[in-house]
């Protein structure tokens, strides 16, 4: 099971747990992936500060090890599994290695180096395969999106399927008849924000270049999701774990949390 720490910093060569004020998880343990597109809880909402960093992990691989994190030398979340989104983490601004190392081990996996500045937000990406794992940081939107708007970011981390294209259908419009809000997306991009109108949603996503029929087969179908005026997410596209033929998954993330 994934575990993170409320608060803490270990040194690498420590057996205690030593309380420290750098770094503090924000709304609580990290969320394990499920197959229906997730909206995550109030307690998930994003912590501003006017001095200090955000950052979250997100892992990704469908087949990494359970995975430790550090910022330097300094444990910022454990064990975490695949298909985990941990809560936004404060730090002091500047300048870290973050690495993911084998959990209970010292061996890293992957490591990137990032500038964090004060109030922003950042997402700790690792994907691919374990055998070739990669961590990206990505800068995540902090503010609301446009009025009448929410804002979406889509990351492709699906290492088992080809291109897809992506579509959002409000309630009562047939699939047929919706145009793709993005096309041609491939393992290991990802979008900028999107912005699109508030309201009601079913994600369905379908191989590149598929024209929508009566009879056409999504790659995948998420239930109905109604975004929050303002709100922000990052959406990302997994694998499916334990079937004969390759699927997809896909967690959300919040980046903004609409007071309403």
């Amino acid at each position: 099971m994934s575990k993170v720490r409320h608060s803490g910093r270990l040194d690498r060569h420590a057996e205690a747990l030593s309380i420290s004020r750098k770094m503090r998880v924000r709304g609580g343990a990290a969320l394990a992936a499920m197959p229906a597109l997730l909206t995550l809880s109030g307690c998930q909402a994003v912590v501003s500060s006017p001095t200090a960093s955000q950052l979250r992990i997100i892992a990704a691989s469908p087949d990494a090890p359970g995975l430790d994190m550090y910022e330097n030398n300094s444990i910022i979340a454990y064990n975490l599994g695949f298909g985990t989104v941990t809560s936004y983490i404060s730090t002091d601004p500047g300048t870290f290695t973050i690495s993911a190392d084998i959990a209970g081990s010292k061996t890293a996996l992957a490591t990137a180096k990032g500038t964090f500045a004060a109030s922003h937000q950042y997402t700790v990406l690792l994907g691919n395969a374990a055998a070739n794992l990669q961590e990206l940081i990505l800068t995540d939107q902090a503010q609301a999106a446009p009025s009448g708007q929410i804002s979406l970011r889509f990351i492709d981390q699906a290492t088992r399927i080809g291109a897809i294209d992506i579509y959002l259908v409000p309630p009562g419009q047939k699939f047929t008849a919706v145009t793709p809000l993005i096309t041609n997306v491939a393992f290991p991009m990802y979008t900028r924000y999107l912005n699109v109108p508030t309201g009601t949603y079913t994600l369905v996503i379908v191989p590149t270049g598929t024209v929508p029929t009566g009879t056409t087969v999504a790659t995948y179908t998420g239930a109905q999701v109604t975004y929050a005026g303002g709100s922000v997410t990052t959406v990302v596209l997994i694998d499916q774990q334990l079937v004969t033929t390759p699927g997809l998954q896909v967690i959300t993330a919040p980046d903004y949390v609409s007071p309403a």
